[in-house]
């Protein structure tokens, strides 16, 4: 039976979702702070983790860095009663999948988990892929470029990732940001386009004139092996 971490340490939103995935069919296991979390990671070998960001001991921030340094493939996805923009990108780019704001609807909750375990299980196919010199691997979180080691944020990785997914195709901004940060807000165009120019910086033989990561006029990028 799948099983899905809920880390929360309100008592309510605990019983609340226990019922709710286990009337999915899923087996729901409950830690009500940071540290017995990360404990249960190791443990229960999660398909989902639903992550509330006020933790005690260890929190809900410190959480999915440590998960997601240790697993590229696991969904997380975060409840929280902030609503700030900023907070979603600074979430996500710990590694964070998905972002639910309190109060949330139980269903909309659970199409985003289901669709967060969906997206993992197609890319798990994919976990290691080879273009001129590069060499990734999305299970792992690991790249070399001519074999020296290069550091690659979760969010390169997630671009990458959807990059290769879509090889030769002209892939639009707002589908870009979308797999990048879970939503389309044109005020984080800027940091995409950062994340482009740091991909080119690490992966492009020439970044000055890339041919892996090519901007697409009036549409936005296209990733050629």
């Amino acid at each position: 039976m799948d099983r899905i971490l809920v880390v929360d340490d309100d008592r309510a939103i605990q019983k609340a979702l226990k019922r709710l995935f286990e009337s999915e069919g899923y087996k729901v296991e409950i830690s009500g702070d940071g540290k017995s979390a990360l404990e249960a990671f190791h443990t229960v070998a999660p398909v989902a983790i639903i992550l509330d960001l006020r933790l005690p001991i260890v929190s809900g921030q410190n959480v999915c860095r440590e998960i997601r340094s240790q697993s590229s493939s696991v969904p997380i996805v975060v409840l929280s009663a902030a609503t700030d923009v900023l907070d979603k990108v600074m979430l996500l780019e710990l590694g964070a999948d998905d972002y639910v704001t309190k109060p949330f609807s139980p269903r909309e909750l659970l199409a985003r988990v289901h669709s967060a375990i969906r997206h993992a299980r197609q890319i798990n196919a994919h976990k290691l892929v080879t273009f001129d010199g590069v060499c990734v691997d999305f299970e792992g979180m690991v790249a070399s470029f001519d074999g020296q080691a290069i550091e690659l944020t979760h969010q390169e990785f997630k671009i990458l990732r959807f990059f290769t997914q879509n090889a030769r195709r002209a892939i639009s901004r707002r589908e870009l940001m979308k797999e990048a940060f879970g939503y389309v807000d044109y005020g984080t165009s800027r940091t995409l386009d950062n994340h482009i120019w740091q991909l080119r910086q690490k992966l492009e033989r020439d970044p000055a004139n890339p041919i892996h990561f090519r901007t697409v006029r009036r549409i936005g990028y296209r990733f050629t092996p």
